[in-house]
């Protein structure tokens, strides 16, 4: 399987957790993954630069204050150019393939349209990442080698959790281009939180986290433009106790976006990020319960 083999070196994803999980909390970076296979720039028609257009640079080191807390935090190691997890499995573009895909295949979903499968079809900027057409079984290899797992242990955290403290809530880190606005009032924000417009969680903890950033100073959106992947769509159920809430970070605020390098206001907003999270996790628990899992 050529997904194993590109990650013989560096583990697809990891898992940081801390001896005792303390807080009904579980943190999620799927997109910050900067490993990127040899087989996999080899194929590719941009160089090491331009392949990182679509990269999360750095968000998993943004919030790793929050395992000595008490929370997992779960971060991808495999790019997002390469495999996206925060799409259905098999959101895929028939344009990118010689084969015909299966019948199961989401052909017509407005990220594949967009170019941001499953297996993206392009990175930031419109840039095309292959220069032709690839096999369906490099497709199916990435979504049963990688994915599967990856959903697999997000799963068993987050249901650990709910079972541990009776709710849980899933906290799904991203990081956003500087240029992005916000499309109700053309601001450009420094956080962007999203919970699929109050469906994947309380209304309260969108609030809490709304009120704690903008009383660190920070301008943030609600939903406009990004109002949660399918991440967020699909783990968030708060009538069963299970809370998920994305957020976006400007990357303006601790990189360079053209040489990928941190900036020197990183350590400041990451000491923020672990101070946000710390109150962030002090949301009362009696708004979080919900009605109790089925057994599956």
């Amino acid at each position: 399987m050529h997904a194993t083999t590109d990650f013989e070196a560096v583990p697809p994803f990891e898992l940081r957790a801390p001896l005792e999980q303390r807080v009904p909390f579980v943190f999620n970076s799927p997109h910050s993954g900067r490993h990127y296979p040899q087989r996999f720039l080899a194929a590719s028609r941009l160089n090491a630069e331009q392949i990182r257009r679509s990269e999360d640079c750095y968000v998993d080191e943004l919030f790793g204050g929050v395992v000595q807390m008490g929370a997992p935090l779960l971060a991808a190691n495999f790019p997002r150019a390469y495999l996206d997890v925060n799409r259905e499995p098999w959101e895929l573009d028939p344009r990118m393939f010689h084969e015909p895909l299966p019948s199961y295949a989401n052909i017509r979903s407005p990220r594949v349209a967009g170019g941001l499968g499953t297996v993206p079809r392009l990175v930031g900027e419109g840039l095309d990442i292959y220069p032709g057409r690839l096999h369906l079984a490099e497709a199916i290899d990435r979504v049963n080698g990688l994915y599967r797992p990856y959903h697999e242990c997000l799963k068993r955290l987050v249901t650990h959790t709910h079972a541990h403290f009776g709710h849980a809530v899933l906290i799904d880190c991203h990081s956003m281009p500087a240029s992005i606005r916000a499309t109700d009032t053309g601001m450009r924000p420094d956080f962007i939180l999203g919970d699929r417009f109050g469906v994947s969680c309380t209304p309260g903890l969108t609030e809490h986290a709304i009120d704690i950033l903008s009383g660190m100073g920070y301008t943030v959106a609600h939903n406009k433009p990004y109002a949660g992947g399918f991440i967020t769509e699909h783990y968030g159920r708060p009538a069963r106790g299970l809370h998920a809430l994305q957020i976006e970070i400007n990357r303006g605020l601790y990189m360079d976006e053209r040489s990928y390098r941190r900036s020197s206001s990183f350590a400041a907003l990451s000491n923020d990020l672990t101070g946000f999270a710390a109150r962030l996790m002090d949301f009362p628990e009696h708004y979080l319960g919900g009605l109790p899992l089925a057994a599956e």
